[in-house]
């Protein structure tokens, strides 16, 4: 087990990517905390790790508002006793309408920013004290190639997920001298339920990225945790400010 008794909080934990990681970090020994806004399927993932053999707790958090990543953070340390990876995964992704950006709302843009962008700094803010003081850590920032294709109909997602990236940077050079290592994985156009639900997208979206991707095949949930499990691993130990791209070669396309 290469992550065996880390304490691990993963953000939107409760469905798609998110619940895959939580399944493949128990798998790993890993003890899960699902932050997830929807806490039916945050206990519904707890449940499924409990019937693994291994530990869970699920808390409700909505990451767009501090206290709830406070009580996140608070909860985990009172269960768990440490923090040592958080995966910042949650975001305004499930029913996405694809749309100009002449017709994207005020509204919607602040609440991919409030959830994508804000929500990530708030629990990187919530965790940090606690690692700081464990004199260790791993953050894992999840972004997405849309902007890195330069996805069009979509700006206030892609350029969320693009910016948490600048975060990356930022934080690894402020956390390095605490030991901290934070990275981001760029995910391709991963075949989960959330991707089939965004709006506007053409029905055969899945075959041409297919075509477009250098691998031949589209992207599933296990082509992407695989690479969180080694950046949480002490693999990945003097890895710190970059950003992995697991597509498949779809942006060389």
């Amino acid at each position: 087990m290469r992550l065996k008794d880390n304490v691990t909080i993963i953000t939107g934990g409760g469905q798609g990517l998110g619940r895959a990681y939580a399944l493949r970090f128990c798998s790993e020994g890993a003890k899960i905390v699902i932050a997830e806004i929807n806490f039916e399927n945050a206990k519904k993932v707890e449940q499924e790790i409990i019937d693994m053999g291994g530990e869970a707790l699920a808390i409700k958090t909505d990451v767009s508002k501090e206290e709830d990543t406070m009580v996140m953070a608070q909860k985990t340390m009172e269960r768990f006793g440490k923090i040592d990876t958080l995966i910042n995964n949650a975001s305004i992704y499930y029913g996405l309408e694809s749309k100009p950006l002449e017709y994207i709302s005020v509204d919607e843009w602040d609440r991919s920013y409030d959830v994508n962008v804000k929500g990530s700094w708030l629990s990187i803010k919530a965790v940090s004290p606690h690692m700081k003081s464990a004199n260790k850590g791993c953050i894992i920032n999840i972004s997405s190639g849309t902007w890195l294709v330069g996805i069009p109909m979509l700006l206030n997602y892609a350029t969320s997920k693009a910016a948490i990236l600048g975060m990356v940077r930022c934080v690894s050079r402020e956390f390095g001298p605490f030991n901290i290592r934070i990275n981001a994985i760029t995910p391709g156009f991963v075949s989960t339920e959330a991707s089939k639900s965004i709006k506007g997208t053409p029905p055969d979206t899945f075959d041409v990225i297919k075509a477009q991707t250098a691998l031949g095949r589209n992207e599933s949930e296990d082509d992407v945790v695989g690479t969180a499990v080694f950046l949480a691993s002490e693999d990945a130990a003097f890895i710190t400010g970059q950003n992995i791209v697991v597509d498949g070669g779809w942006h060389l396309y």
